[in-house]
C-alpha cells in the first residue's frame, strides 16, 4: 500500500450522499440493548458474531466491508460514524502529525471513538504495514527485511522478531498488520524481492512462524496486548510474473501476470497459503495485484486475482478452508475491466471481503448499496463477509477493549527489543568469499571504510521505512554500520567516495549497495538495475587497488551483479537491508559471532541470466541458492 495526496473534497461530498441514501432507504433501527448476545464475552464467538448480523441494517453491513486511509478522514473523523466505517489504515508515510508512541495511540483511539458512536458500537480495526517491524512509526525497532530474515534459516527468530513487532504496533494503537509477505520470488528483477523470504516455497513456509508472531497461539491470543492480526499477502503468485507483462504505469514485473501451469502455481505460488491457513491459522490475506494465466488450459487469458472467484473461493476458502477474511490491496480493485459498479460487483462475488478504498470509501458504499438492491450481489454473500470480519473483531476482544492498551508503550525501541533486531542482522549476514581468512577482523587493525551505505541508515532500512518508498539520510534511530564498526575498532578512517589517503591501513571495508525503493519503483527496467553502480566500483577499485586485505559488502535488498569485481576482493559479504541496528554486521566482522547465514535466494552472474532459480535445468549461477561459508569465533 502507498498513500497518495487524498481527494478529501469529492470523499466528503461523497459521504453526504451516501447519508442520505441510508436516510431514505434504510428504517431507522433501535439500539441493541446491553443484554444482546453480541455483548456477552462468555458466549461462542460464532453465536456472537450471529446475533449481531441479525441486527445489522444493510448500510451497517456494507460499513463493515470499507476501509479508508486516516489520510482522507482526518479532516472530517465524523464520516467513520456517518459511514459506519469497519476499518481505517495508514499507507505507507501516513502518519499523525506527532509520530510517537503518544501520537499514535491518540489518533487512533480518537477514530475509535467515532466508530463506537454508531448504533450498535462496532469497534474499528486499524491496519498499518509493518513489515518489518513497526515501520511508520519513528522510533520503532527496525528489523532486517524478510529477504534477510530468510537467510538467517531460524524460524524461532523470525517468530520472536514478528512477536516484538506486535507488541510495539498494537501498543501504539494498531490491532491489525498486513504482514506477512509469504510470496516466493522467482526473479530479482522484481521491486518487491526483498519482501520475500526466498525462492523456494518450502523455506517460506518455514518462516511463517512471523504469523505465529503477529497472532500468538490460535484465536484465543489475538486479544492480548501482545498480538496483532497478521495478513498473509499477496495471494498468490506475485513473485512468480512474467517480467514485461505488467501494466501499471512505468512497472516492469510487479503487478504483471503469472503464466503458469496448475502443477508449477499449485507448488510454488500456493503452497505458502496452504500452510499460513492450515498450519497457522492466519487471519486475513491480502489477494494480489498480479494476475494469472493458465498454460494447460486452451484460450486462457490473464484474470486478476481480485476478479478471480475460482482462486479465491472455490480454492483458498473451500478447498483449503480459510475461514478469515479477504482484504482487497489498495486500489486494487480499480485494476478491473468496467466501470465502478462492475468492479465492485465482480471483486465481491469473487471473494473479496474487505475492501481498501482509501479515498473512494464513500463510493464504494453506494455502488454496492445498488447492486444488492439491483440483485446483482446475495445477500449471502454480503453476510459471508461481514460474518468474517466481525470474527476477527470478536477475536481481538476490541468489543470488550476498544482503546488501546498503552501497557507496554515503553517498550518500542527498547534495548531488549533491539538486542533481538541486533542479532537478526548478524544471522542474517552471507559470507559468500573470504580468500586468507581476511575475516573475521581484529579490533586491533586499521581500518579503512568506504562507502556511502556505510554510513546512511535510510539506506541500510530500505523502503517501506517511515515513509512508502524509504529514504536516505538519518531517517531513524539506531546505529548505522561504521558506527558499529567504530564501537570494536579505535583507529577507523571513513572517507564516503574513497578520496581520503589510504596510507597505513591494514584492513580496507567498502560498503556498496542500493538506495530505498519499493514495490514496481524498483523493478529492473524502471530506472534500477542489478549492477552496481559507477561509484561503487570505483571505490573498489581505488580500496582494493591499495589495500593489503580488502573486505567488501554489500547492503540491498536483492543480488547485485559483481562478477567481474569479485577477484579484487578478498572477502565479499551479503548484508542485505539490516534495518535500525548496524552494529550486528560489526559482531559478524569481527568475530564476535560466526558467519551462519545461507543465501534465499540464487545470485545470478548477470542481469540477463534473471530468473535463476534452484532446481532449474540450466542452473550456473554466480553463487547457488543456500551457499554461505562459515567462520568461526
Amino acid at each position: 500500500m502507498r498513500t497518495r495526496l487524498p481527494r478529501r473534497a469529492r470523499f466528503a461530498g461523497a459521504v453526504l450522499a451516501v447519508a442520505a441514501v441510508t436516510a431514505t432507504a434504510v428504517p431507522a433501527a433501535a439500539a441493541a440493548p446491553d443484554t444482546a448476545a453480541y455483548l456477552n464475552p462468555r458466549l461462542p464467538v460464532a453465536q456472537r458474531v450471529s446475533d449481531l448480523l441479525g441486527r445489522m441494517t444493510l448500510a451497517e453491513k456494507i460499513g463493515q466491508m470499507a476501509q479508508a486511509e486516516r489520510g482522507a478522514i482526518d479532516s472530517e473523523p465524523s464520516q467513520i460514524t456517518t459511514l459506519a466505517l469497519g476499518s481505517v489504515l495508514s499507507g505507507g508515510g501516513s502518519t499523525p502529525a506527532d509520530n510517537t508512541p503518544q501520537g499514535w495511540a491518540d489518533m487512533v483511539d480518537g477514530y475509535q471513538s467515532r466508530a463506537l458512536a454508531t448504533r450498535l458500537h462496532i469497534p474499528l480495526l486499524y491496519g498499518i504495514d509493518s513489515v518489518h517491524g513497526d515501520n511508520n512509526l519513528i522510533g520503532a525497532t527496525i528489523f532486517p527485511h524478510n529477504v534477510a530474515m530468510g537467510a538467517t534459516r531460524d524460524p524461532a527468530l523470525v517468530r520472536a522478531e514478528e512477536q516484538i513487532t506486535a507488541t510495539e504496533t498494537r501498543a501504539t494503537g494498531p490491532q491489525w498488520v498486513f504482514a506477512p509477505c509469504v510470496c516466493v520470488t522467482r526473479d530479482e528483477r522484481w521491486g518487491r524481492t526483498y519482501e520475500s523470504f526466498g525462492e523456494d516455497p518450502d523455506l517460506v513456509r518455514q518462516m511463517e512462524t512471523a504469523i505465529d508472531g503477529f497472532q500468538g497461539n490460535g484465536s484465543t491470543d489475538l486479544a492480548g496486548r501482545d498480538h496483532v492480526l497478521a495478513t498473509a499477502k499477496h495471494y498468490a503468485g506475485d513473485g512468480d510474473t512474467t517480467y514485461g507483462t505488467s501494466t501499471t504505469g512505468t512497472y516492469t514485473i510487479d503487478q504483471g501476470v503469472t503464466i503458469t501451469d496448475w502443477k508449477h502455481f499449485s507448488t510454488v505460488d500456493l503452497a505458502p497459503y496452504v500452510t499460513a491457513v492450515q498450519a497457522h491459522n492466519v487471519g486475513s490475506i491480502m489477494p494480489s495485484f498480479s494476475s494469472v494465466q493458465w498454460t494447460d488450459r486452451p484460450g486462457s487469458t490473464p484474470v486478476k486475482m481480485s476478479a478471480n472467484r475460482e482462486l479465491l473461493t472455490d480454492v483458498l476458502k473451500r478447498k483449503i478452508g480459510f475461514d478469515g477474511f479477504l482484504i482487497s490491496d489498495w486500489e486494487a480493485i480499480h485494476q478491473l475491466p468496467g466501470d465502478y459498479a462492475t468492479q465492485v460487483r465482480t471483486a465481491v462475488n469473487a471473494g473479496i471481503d474487505m475492501f481498501m478504498e482509501p479515498n473512494s470509501a464513500p463510493q464504494f458504499e453506494q455502488a454496492l448499496t445498488a447492486e444488492v438492491r439491483a440483485g446483482r450481489v446475495p445477500m449471502s454473500r454480503i453476510d459471508d463477509a461481514v460474518s468474517r470480519i466481525l470474527k476477527a473483531k470478536f477475536e481481538l476482544g476490541l468489543f470488550e477493549h476498544p482503546y488501546t492498551d498503552r501497557t507496554n508503550i515503553g517498550t518500542v525501541g527498547s534495548p531488549q527489543h533491539r538486542a533481538v533486531a541486533r542479532q537478526a542482522v548478524a544471522e542474517s549476514q552471507v559470507l559468500l568469499k573470504n580468500s586468507n581468512r581476511a575475516l573475521p577482523l581484529k579490533p586491533s587493525e586499521k581500518i579503512y571504510v568506504a562507502g556511502v551505505n556505510a554510513n546512511d541508515i535510510g539506506n541500510q532500512a530500505g523502503g517501506w521505512t517511515v515513509t512508502w518508498q524509504g529514504r536516505s539520510g538519518n531517517t531513524i534511530p539506531g546505529t548505522t554500520i561504521l558506527q558499529g564498526i567504530q564501537q570494536v575498532a579505535k583507529n577507523v578512517t571513513y572517507s564516503a567516495d574513497a578520496s581520503a589517503p589510504t596510507g597505513g591501513a591494514d584492513v580496507g571495508v567498502v560498503v556498496i549497495g542500493e538506495t530505498p525503493y519499493a514495490e514496481g519503483v524498483g523493478d529492473v527496467g524502471n530506472g534500477h538495475t542489478l549492477n552496481i553502480s559507477a561509484a561503487d566500483r570505483a571505490n573498489i577499485d581505488k580500496v582494493c587497488g591499495a589495500i593489503k586485505t580488502c573486505v567488501v559488502l554489500d547492503v540491498a535488498g536483492r543480488p547485485q551483479i559483481v562478477t567481474g569485481e569479485l577477484s579484487k576482493m578478498d572477502a565479499f559479504v551479503m548484508s542485505w537491508l539490516p534495518g535500525s541496528e548496524g552494529a550486528g554486521v560489526a559482531d559478524v566482522l569481527f568475530g564476535k559471532k560466526p558467519f551462519t547465514g545461507k543465501l534465499s535466494v540464487t545470485w545470478p552472474r548477470s542481469e540477463d541470466q534473471e530468473p535463476i532459480n534452484i532446481g532449474d535445468r540450466n542452473y550456473h549461477p554466480l553463487f547457488p541458492y543456500g551457499y554461505g561459508l562459515g567462520t568461526h569465533r
